[in-house]
């Protein structure tokens, strides 16, 4: 089974190092779930009640590989009552929200065993802000060896607000009052007189949505390699993941007969408003942003100016080629790895070789986008939707935000050299003919997903089934079928990418071989030995390496651990346990009902000369974690599109790269279960 390569992480060190062999799966899956089982209340679980009132955090430092340092630093906090209240906002970018949460993050990363993980978790879920709770244990779940198995529940279902509109949350409290069980239907928010809605399925997909959110805890901006390893690739990881959203949106659009979209300017008027139709839990609903407004000064962030003149200072780096360290020495950027530089730049990371003079581009941002509701804080407004990663995609503004990083990004790979013949060329190996099996075609189909975490309840009342649903994309599954072949060796190893972009504009339009090449979305890359001869590859888009399976819902998660506990069986939820990486139904663009064009390319590329690490073939399929934290493709996400192409006739010389025009259908189609 594949996991979603593309954004892998990696299991560190010191975080409940010492291996709790005595804590089954299913144990751990079991103290996972009912932590997070209505985050909102007090906790249900009777060992997780007794932990929360009787253990004391401090008594016994031996269980920290830091002597208890970090468990000190926030019970201090916690005595002095400076900490984030209950029952109120929590926003990543806030801060002091973020400080408390990694104050939290910090002492679950020097816990020496999984039981006292839990201990303390019971005991700062009855005290800390639930936000900040919520968002401490995903990021530790993501990073622990211990917990390398534990599958964290849809966060759509553990805090629903973020992802349903108000009117949905208003009903389900209502059906909660009459104790009536129901199902709600979601719709998209905006009218057919806004042209944004008619992408709206895409920004406001739930999936896409907790994608956003786990890529940004598995490679977050604010983590220190002190916590416990390097992150490989980081900056570019950035660019990728986000060039990638970017290059989708815009075939989304074009399937919808809209133009791609405008890059945001900062001297220039937003000129698509929002009214997000979303409400916090607690705090009152999301800011709205009209039509046409200037981006203004926000107190306490940042003024207009500032931001331009960051963006003058990267464009300048990327015009003379490198980067300034805050010593004053030079990062030379002009090759592969000048993007990695470049993300932690932009966004900017604590990687950042200079945050003191290139800024937090992309952090400021989307703090001054979600901001222009109320920018000198007159009316005490919450945080606005690009201030969360969960609701961000949300806004038409946040896809034309990165529309015009990822122009910044483009100026820097455009300034590299073009890749040469002798560089694109697998010598001995040719892709002779490249099918599709079956049709591309998309479809909606009714999602639907529990509410029972939105609203409140008390334990003397049983629950009753509250549900939404809401119409997501898909895909008929299909395969491609690519011939090879090898007058190389037996047992050549070659590393197959799979591209495909838009072949015209919303006007019908021919896109030029550099802007297709420099839209293509990355359908997916994996690796093959090639026997001598004739090899005829068949892969399903099942198994896309650049996706990952919807998770089984909160309930059936509970109900498959239970049953695991008390059967004693095991509990296999292996093809869930990266949340990193697209949904596989996203894996296709919409497309339309005459077939929307696209140029597919097969490239094969020399595996042996490609790979970071040894024995790539032979490690199921694909990794997620990475040989002690290395990238296993070391060439430059995107390649061999990344770069600037001058002359296309190349990329039909090389033999070992293949291109095809498909259609992508969509004929309408919305499958209900209601």
């Amino acid at each position: 089974m594949k996991t979603a390569l593309l954004l892998l992480a990696v299991a560190g060190a010191a975080l409940f190092s010492v291996a709790s062999a005595d804590v089954s799966n299913a144990q751990k899956q079991h103290d996972v779930n009912f932590l997070l089982w209505k985050v909102n209340e007090h906790l249900r679980d009777e060992t997780h009640k007794g932990y929360a009132k009787t253990f004391d955090p401090e008594a016994d430092t031996s269980h920290y590989s830091d002597n208890g340092e970090a468990v000190h630093r926030l019970m201090k906090e916690l005595k002095d009552h400076r900490l984030l209240e209950q029952k109120h906002w929590f926003s990543l970018f806030n801060d002091r929200h973020r400080e408390e949460a990694l104050m939290l993050f910090d002492v679950f990363m020097h816990c020496k065993d999984w039981v006292t993980g839990i201990k303390l978790a019971a005991y700062f879920r009855e005290r800390m802000n639930e936000g900040e709770f919520v968002y401490a244990l995903y990021a530790t779940i993501i990073h622990a060896p211990l917990a390398e198995h534990v599958v964290l529940p849809p966060l759509y279902e553990v805090t629903p607000h973020l992802f349903t509109n108000t009117e949905v949350i208003q009903e389900a409290y209502a059906a909660k009052m009459r104790q009536t069980p129901s199902k709600i239907k979601s719709s998209f928010t905006g009218t057919a007189r806004n042209k944004e809605q008619r992408v709206a399925y895409f920004g406001e997909d739930i999936g896409m949505n907790t994608h956003h959110v786990f890529w940004h805890l598995e490679f977050p901006f604010w983590w220190r390699d002190s916590y416990s390893h390097k992150l490989d690739r980081k900056g570019e990881n950035f660019f990728w993941v986000h060039h990638q959203l970017t290059c989708r949106f815009d075939a989304e659009r074009i399937s919808n007969y809209l133009d791609p979209v405008e890059e945001l300017q900062w001297d220039k008027p937003i000129h698509d408003g929002f009214a997000p139709h979303t409400s916090y839990k607690y705090g009152g609903a999301f800011p709205s942003r009209p039509d046409d407004v200037d981006f203004e000064d926000v107190d306490g962030v940042a003024r207009v100016r500032d931001m331009i003149i960051t963006d003058s200072r990267i464009r300048d780096a990327i015009a003379h080629g490198y980067i300034i360290k805050e010593d004053g020495s030079h990062i030379d950027i002009m090759n592969d790895r000048g993007i990695d530089v470049l993300g932690d730049v932009i966004e900017s990371s604590l990687y950042s070789p200079n945050s003191q003079y290139y800024g937090a581009l992309h952090n400021t941002a989307h703090i001054m986008l979600g901001r222009q509701a109320d920018p000198h804080g007159k009316y005490n407004l919450p945080p606005g939707v690009m201030e969360h990663f969960e609701t961000a995609t949300r806004d038409p503004g946040f896809f034309r935000l990165h529309k015009y990083m990822d122009n910044i990004f483009r100026e820097h790979k455009d300034s590299l050299p073009s890749y040469t013949f002798d560089e694109l060329d697998f010598k001995g190996v040719s892709v002779t003919n490249v099918a599709i099996d079956g049709t591309l075609e998309t479809y909606f189909e009714d999602f639907e997903y529990s509410l029972i975490n939105a609203v409140d309840d008390t334990e003397s009342i049983e629950d009753v089934d509250i549900d939404t649903y809401v119409p997501r994309l898909d895909h008929k599954e299909f395969s491609y079928n690519i011939e090879i072949n090898n007058e190389k060796d037996p047992d050549t190893l070659a590393t197959i990418r799979i591209f495909a972009w838009p072949h015209e504009d919303n006007n019908g339009v021919d896109f030029s071989f550099d802007d297709g090449r420099w839209n293509a979305i990355e359908l997916d890359r994996f690796w093959v030995k090639l026997s001598a001869g004739k090899n005829n590859i068949v892969c399903k888009s099942t198994d896309s390496a650049v996706t990952v399976h919807d998770v089984p819902s909160f309930k059936t998660l509970m109900e498959k651990t239970e049953a695991a506990l008390s059967g004693g069986g095991d509990l296999d939820l292996h093809d869930f346990e990266s949340a990193t990486g697209l949904p596989n139904r996203f894996l296709l663009p919409k497309g339309n009902h005459n077939g929307m064009k696209f140029d597919l390319f097969v490239c094969v590329t020399d595996g042996a000369a490609d790979a970071a690490i040894a024995d790539l073939h032979s490690k199921d399929e694909f990794l997620h974690y990475g040989a002690n934290g290395v990238y296993p493709d070391k060439r430059p996400h995107g390649y061999p599109f990344d770069r600037h192409v001058e002359d296309e006739r190349l990329f039909d010389q090389v033999t070992n790269f293949h291109h095809i025009q498909v259609k992508v259908f969509n004929h309408g189609e919305h499958i209900h279960h209601h």
